[in-house]
């Protein structure tokens, strides 16, 4: 079982571009209405392009049907002498429309499993991270792999002045937070979400990503980043007044640069429990 998840994954990650179309060329960055992120992990790149030949083949379905229809109006109008038929029903016809969508379907099927397949194989990860949804922000546990220890929230940034118009909005408004998450590029990265409180959802479209975070359940997801940069994400449920004020920004590095941001939070910590400590036992001892 275990080799067929991999094999179903190296299939979903080598998926040819449907008609010659790279889901790169179609996406665009956050900066655009109209599309897609670009892509920044394999499993986005292969999402995007079923995307798109889903949308060919809905595309060629609309065509197909609405060019009947029009020009059986058209052809088959009373002005020219055309007559209603006088049957019932047909035989070939019943056949093509049930036997035809079956078929789409089974083509949909074929070419979008070795991708779902693919979404699920969390195994054999870098580095694990839990992710708990709060209203409004995220909290981040590095759980295994390098960093492993390293925890911290995530808070939105953007002025409040810029919510309520009294300022200018920045390019990156609603996307910006005080402390990203921050991981290595080509590693796998597990994502273990939880609530703490109500339905949250983790997603991050540049990645491919999107799992909800379920107070009382544990679910799973991961990427592997394949360029270095910064990628916005958000909160994909209603989870409250403030849901559009809980973004997620991950920071992709390089290997060396990622093994600094650990040392430098591992000490920032270190730093915060040496001073943490005795004002804990002076309370306890109160």
């Amino acid at each position: 079982m275990q080799n067929l998840t991999k094999n179903a994954a190296a299939v979903a990650l080598s998926l040819p571009m449907t008609l010659g179309l790279s889901a790169t060329a179609l996406a665009n960055d956050m900066t655009t209405k109209y599309n897609l992120r670009t892509p920044a992990s394999g499993m986005a790149e292969s999402l995007y392009t079923l995307h798109n030949f889903l949308l060919i083949v809905c595309l060629l379905i609309f065509v197909t049907v609405f060019g009947v229809m029009f020009y059986s109006i058209y052809a088959h109008r009373k002005s020219k002498g055309h007559k209603p038929a006088d049957f019932h029903e047909s035989t070939a016809v019943e056949i093509a429309w049930t036997v035809v969508p079956f078929l789409i379907v089974v083509v949909i099927g074929v070419y979008a499993t070795p991708i779902v397949m693919a979404q699920k194989d969390t195994t054999n990860a870098d580095i694990t991270i839990k992710a708990t949804g709060y209203q409004w922000k995220w909290g981040y546990d590095y759980l295994k792999g390098e960093g492993q220890g390293i925890a911290f929230f995530s808070t939105l940034t953007t002025p409040y002045e810029q919510r309520i118009n009294a300022q200018p909005k920045t390019l990156n408004y609603l996307s910006e937070v005080d402390n990203p998450v921050v991981v290595p590029v080509g590693k796998k990265i597990r994502v273990v979400t939880t609530a703490n409180d109500v339905i949250h959802a983790w997603m991050v479209p540049a990645f491919g990503v999107k799992q909800d975070a379920i107070p009382g359940f544990v679910r799973d997801v991961w990427f592997k980043a394949e360029r270095v940069g910064t990628y916005n994400g958000h909160c994909a449920e209603l989870c409250g007044k403030d849901h559009a004020f809980m973004p997620i920004v991950v920071k992709v590095v390089t290997p060396e640069e990622y093994t600094a941001w650990v040392a430098q939070q591992k000490a920032k910590q270190a730093v915060a429990g040496v001073v943490e400590t005795p004002i804990l036992q002076l309370a306890q001892a109160r």
